[in-house]
């Protein structure tokens, strides 16, 4: 066998050191985790049509209208040629156990930022880090956005394994951060997959999801999902699905509270994800006199402003039923004069939980001037329930 040239000797040295400098550069940005594999198509793509062709996706309609550019990096960065995986960690606190007429934030939605826009600014000094070694390197920063299977692309740069409630898990650190990906067309030095997975006969995660959302093993019905009828369903929760929301306002972490690998995960040293004031738990009540630019000035720069107005505040009165604190009616009938119908129905299936005196007639009242067909279905189901 004869030896390769000098130069490619060169490029190949060239390529660890470069790799090994973004890496260290990487953990000085706060990124506990960095590997890299090649862009490749991703081995998820064929359970991703299966995934959609079921219907799991729910109202994610924006999951199919891109399905073509889960295909391949290079649909999200044109001649991609490496995909470099970090993960940014977020456990702090433990969570605290909500009183009367409060509800529970899932643990990433605590801090004072967006994690979006957190991780993008580290994301593109990484970037920029790059482009100095490489001037005319091309990069695409993805922060959850873009049309690309994180999680098998973290698998593939060996960061950890897929778990059975489908999120990816690391020995260290269990499940309780946030990936991120940097794509360049610059070659890079890649690191070898995780082929293992150590969740072995443990069901811990599936047993315990409030709302039966994985059908299997490995696959979740987003439909089903807390977290998804919390933020991104749009309507109206089904009925079925309400009382297993339980006291959960925003999120849900149950299957990662649940993880033997996350009981040893260490605490994140970002401060911006140790909760706000109000956050672990957060107080329904004044929730109930947000106007829209109230609701803008309290969420405007953190997760939960996904949600709209409109969204937590027909979660707050599913978890205002589901709970029934004193002083519940007053709050639910003001969700029942709420401009939105979303909050109003929601909160006239709540009032007949209460099957009390003054429920029942904070519904009757509604229902005389109630304009909406769907909202007053509601009130009639709940008059009944009372």
């Amino acid at each position: 066998m004869t030896n390769p040239p000098a130069s490619d000797d060169y490029s190949a040295g060239r390529r660890h050191s470069l790799t090994a400098r973004l890496k260290r550069q990487a953990e000085q940005l706060g990124f506990a985790y960095a590997g890299v594999c090649p862009a490749v198509r991703p081995p998820g793509a064929d359970h991703l049509d299966d995934w959609l062709e079921a219907g799991y996706a729910g109202q994610m309609s924006y999951l199919a209208d891109r399905r073509h550019a889960y295909e391949h990096p290079s649909h999200v960065l044109d001649g991609c040629r490496s995909v470099m995986m970090l993960a940014m960690s977020y456990r702090t606190v433990a969570p605290a156990n909500p009183g009367p007429g409060q509800a529970r934030v899932s643990r990433y939605a605590w801090g004072d930022a967006d994690y979006h826009d957190l991780i993008r600014n580290r994301l593109h000094r990484l970037a920029d880090a790059l482009r100095q070694e490489v001037p005319e390197a091309q990069t695409r920063c993805v922060v959850d956005t873009a049309p690309l299977l994180e999680r098998d692309f973290a698998r593939l740069a060996g960061l950890g394994w897929i778990g059975k409630n489908t999120l990816l898990l690391t020995k260290p650190d269990g499940s309780w951060f946030f990936l991120a990906a940097l794509l360049t067309d610059v070659e890079l030095d890649y690191d070898a997959p995780m082929e293992a997975s150590h969740c072995g006969t443990c069901t811990a995660c599936l047993d315990a999801c409030p709302t039966d959302a994985f059908p299997q093993p490995g696959v979740l019905d987003a439909s089903r999902c807390i977290s998804y009828l919390t933020i991104e369903l749009r309507d109206q929760v089904p009925v079925e699905l309400r009382p297993g929301m339980g006291d959960w306002l925003f999120g849900c972490d149950v299957c990662q509270d649940v993880c033997p690998w996350n009981r040893r995960s260490p605490e994140s040293p970002l401060a911006s994800f140790s909760p706000q004031p109000g956050a672990n738990p957060i107080e329904l009540a004044p929730l109930f006199a947000l106007d829209e630019a109230g609701f803008r000035q309290r969420f405007r720069k953190t997760p939960l402003w996904r949600a709209h107005r409109r969204g937590l505040l027909r979660s707050a009165a599913i978890v205002l039923g589901n709970t029934q604190p004193a002083g519940g009616v007053e709050l639910l009938r003001t969700g029942l004069h709420d401009n939105e119908p979303i909050v109003r129905g929601a909160s006239a299936w709540a009032l007949g939980q209460y099957a009390s005196d003054s429920a029942r007639a904070a519904l009757s009242e509604r229902a005389s001037v109630e304009t909406d067909a769907g909202v007053q279905t509601e009130i009639d189901a709940a008059l009944a329930a009372c």
